[in-house]
């Protein structure tokens, strides 16, 4: 197995980008290594003062760097050669087996669609973001920021596909799907989630317990919860912000500690032909670490396989 990580991706690259990788080299199987893509000389001096084994990394030169605020469509074209570029070029030849990331997320999404594109009628691929719960585990919230408007179809495929991920990397047989709303009712929210209600209800694709609020969240009643990316993404960096000032004040809560964006480390893009794994901007070497550990998860599970399988290549 083979992970590619953007090493000049994120706010402290390429330096937590080398790191980290040198840390998930710790955990991973030993069959498993790691392709640093970027430009080769910056990458090269800040291995040299680390320890690690020499066989399991292979730097590939990319001379071109997204910025984090550059244009995402624009950037796809004007820059080729960019680490993004060539880290979506080895998972398009299979060189790779994941592409991680903690670079401009729009330029994730763009690469993609573009590069790898998605499988059968899927229409606009989600980012899931893995939401800690009382129990100790995680339910999958999706979408987390791609998909800003949705069409209630759109959110049908969001439930469809974070069922089939909740299904091959918790190891939950039937996953409980629910719509995240602002009551239980079925005739509750907006006509997009009154009408998403409806086709969900309907779906045999999918194990739908209907309609989730904010106060249930935390509890554990759904494994997957669907919503569009502007109220997923909200909620999402509230947490973050919530596990902030928590810290901040000398709170140590295992519910909270885990909204540290640190701790799962990364978001799939799901619905692409390839593993690709999204992390924040501001990264350090240990989410970086957990973004490849993820990675490496989500190519044990062959999630892609049976998404291929259910909406076809």
């Amino acid at each position: 197995m083979k992970i590619a990580v953007d090493a000049m991706g994120g706010d402290f690259a390429p330096k937590a980008a080398v790191e980290g990788a040198v840390l998930a080299l710790e955990e991973l199987p030993n069959v498993a290594s790691v392709i640093l893509v970027g430009k080769e000389d910056e990458i090269q001096t800040i291995l040299n003062g680390l320890e690690f084994e020499k066989q399991r990394i292979e730097i590939i030169h990319a001379d071109e760097v997204i910025g984090m605020h550059e244009h995402p469509a624009k950037s796809f074209s004007q820059k080729p050669n960019s680490s993004i570029g060539v880290g979506f070029g080895l998972l398009k030849t299979k060189d790779a087996n994941a592409f991680c990331s903690a670079g401009n997320t729009g330029a994730m999404m763009v690469h993609s669609l573009f590069v790898l594109k998605t499988y059968g009628n899927i229409q606009r691929p989600p980012i899931a973001g893995f939401f800690p719960l009382k129990s100790g585990d995680y339910s999958l919230m999706l979408d987390i920021g791609a998909n800003a408007d949705c069409k209630p179809e759109l959110l049908v495929q969001f439930a469809e596909l974070g069922s089939m991920y909740a299904s091959l990397s918790f190891g939950i047989q039937k996953p409980k799907v629910a719509l995240l709303n602002i009551g239980e009712e079925e005739s509750k929210g907006s006509a997009v989630a009154q009408a998403t209600y409806q086709l969900l209800k309907d779906d045999k694709r999918v194990n739908f317990i209907g309609n989730i609020e904010g106060r249930d969240l935390f509890e554990g009643k759904a494994d997957v919860i669907v919503t569009e990316g502007f109220t997923g993404n909200v909620i999402y960096k509230m947490g973050e912000s919530l596990y902030e000032y928590a810290h901040s004040q000398g709170i140590d809560d295992q519910l909270i500690n885990r909204m540290n964006y640190e701790v799962v480390g990364g978001s799939p893009i799901i619905g692409v032909r390839g593993n690709v794994i999204v992390g924040h901007g501001i990264s350090s070497a240990l989410a970086i670490k957990n973004m490849i550990l993820l990675a490496q998860r989500q190519v044990d599970s062959g999630v892609n396989a049976k998404i291929a399988e259910v909406f076809g290549e």
